[in-house]
């Protein structure tokens, strides 16, 4: 008989109080590998989602409120931007892509955020080396539409099927227009998993889309610091047509019935990739620094990193409660520790006879010392073991919970490399746990234990 099964037999001689030991570190290991996992999955859906970026381009206002609307659409968007602001944004010599985004619609099934945007999102990386692939086509027609992979999941939808989406989230006002989905993003884990995109023109053709011709001028003319009479001859000859058909009896301000006016057009963001000189990636982080700090001499508009913003949101929140419930579950590792330490010690009083009958049957002293420290060792691990399981099952279970409450989408099957150092820590802690108790099974006097 090895030392093993004489250790696990002991065991099972105080089943109640070694399995209530053992589940006390299960419990603070479990938590532990919930904090551990979710943490890593939020960090680096943080860091990845808007990689591919180096610029949010938007009004004035909160940088994680922008940075918050534009990549993950947790948060509604802070205002938008003039259609020839935009424009005049994608005609720098110095950016390689500018893509503008609407938001504020949300699906009539599922209340999915619908991005209204151009062909050209799908081009740009999502992440460092990562690439969008879809089912179906991109982005082509005007009242084409390309969903996410989690959408397309819960919605139960497929290339082909139609849509309506709810105006600004008010859910009595329904858009008559529909979209057809021509395609079907792959999983990225990241939000583009859970939204809609629809192409831009067929989003700003629809009702309420626009801003009436006269409110659009005079908020292009405060936005440029101009009068209203020089925004006029900004778009001399479209405001003449438009005011002519106008005055034949057609109305401007319902952009499902004409072509929308540049004016009334407008956007919520623009993302922003700089152009790399002399293939030298720096570049690109120098173009940024300087078109960010030239928005912020102005008054129109504002320039953030994404990856800059997710990072002091982690770290200072984020990365704080993080580190304040890894304290906690260490604190009841340590205390579940001094549970195993209590159980086997208060038991060698018990065990003096037993101990005495292995010493007269031929047990070394080292031997005897040896079955205590398995049993301290086979708690811990066993513990331990279960707490693993125990906490992945905790995150598969909260996945869906956190992405109903928050729109974070987290992999139920997420697993951190850094658990693994859990169970040399936990054999470090059961070897001080079973140190003392071994010892005084090691000094236990034969003759005296088999007289009393």
């Amino acid at each position: 008989m090895n030392l093993l099964t004489i250790a696990i037999k002991s065991i099972r001689q105080r089943l109640l109080a070694s399995s209530l030991t053992g589940l006390s570190v299960a419990l603070g290991v479990a938590l532990m590998v919930a904090v551990l996992v979710i943490n890593g999955v939020i960090g680096r859906m943080f860091s990845q989602s808007g990689s591919g970026y180096d610029l949010i381009i938007g009004p004035k206002g909160s940088d994680l409120q922008l940075v918050l609307s534009s990549i993950y659409r947790v948060s509604p968007p802070i205002e938008n931007l003039p259609w020839r602001f935009y424009t005049q944004i994608r005609e720098r010599r110095d950016i390689e892509h500018a893509i503008p985004i609407a938001l504020g619609d949300t699906t009539e099934e599922g209340g999915f955020p619908i991005v209204g945007t151009i062909p050209q999102y799908f081009g740009v990386e999502y992440a460092h080396g990562r690439k969008f692939l879809v089912k179906g086509d991109f982005l082509q027609g005007t009242w084409d539409a390309v969903i996410g992979a989690e959408v397309a999941r819960k919605n139960g939808w497929d290339v082909g099927s139609k849509f309506r989406m709810i105006h600004g989230g008010q859910d009595d006002h329904v858009h008559d227009e529909q979209f057809t989905v021509r395609g079907i993003l792959k999983r990225t884990g990241t939000p583009n998993d859970r939204s809609v995109f629809v192409h831009l023109d067929g989003f700003f053709q629809i009702d309420g889309h626009g801003k009436p011709l006269e409110e659009a001028i005079n908020r292009e003319a405060d936005f440029f610091g101009v009068s209203p009479e020089t925004v006029r001859e900004w778009y001399g000859d479209d405001l003449a047509h438009a005011e002519e058909e106008e005055a034949d009896g057609h109305d401007h301000d319902h952009a499902h019935d004409h072509e929308v006016l540049d004016a009334q057009k407008e956007v919520t963001s623009i993302l922003v990739v700089m152009k790399t000189r002399n293939n030298n990636p720096l570049t690109r982080t120098t173009g940024s620094l300087m078109l960010k700090n030239e928005l912020k001499e102005g008054f129109q508009a504002q320039g953030v990193n994404p990856i800059e913003v997710m990072r002091r949101l982690m770290d200072n929140l984020v990365g704080n409660v993080r580190l304040a419930l890894l304290y906690l579950t260490g604190l009841i590792i340590a205390v579940s520790g001094i549970g195993i330490f209590v159980s086997i010690y208060n038991s060698m009083a018990d065990r003096k006879r037993e101990i005495a009958i292995m010493r007269a049957l031929g047990a070394r002293r080292q031997t005897v010392f040896s079955v205590i420290l398995a049993e301290s060792i086979l708690l811990c691990l066993g513990g331990g073991l279960f707490g693993l399981l125990l906490g992945h099952g905790l995150v598969f279970a909260a996945a869906p919970l956190v992405e109903a409450r928050s729109g974070l989408l987290i992999d139920p099957f997420a697993f951190e490399p850094i658990e693994l150092v859990l169970f040399p820590v936990l054999i470090v802690l059961a070897s001080l746990i079973g140190f003392l108790p071994g010892l005084t099974a090691y000094r236990t006097d034969v003759a005296d234990a088999l007289s009393n």
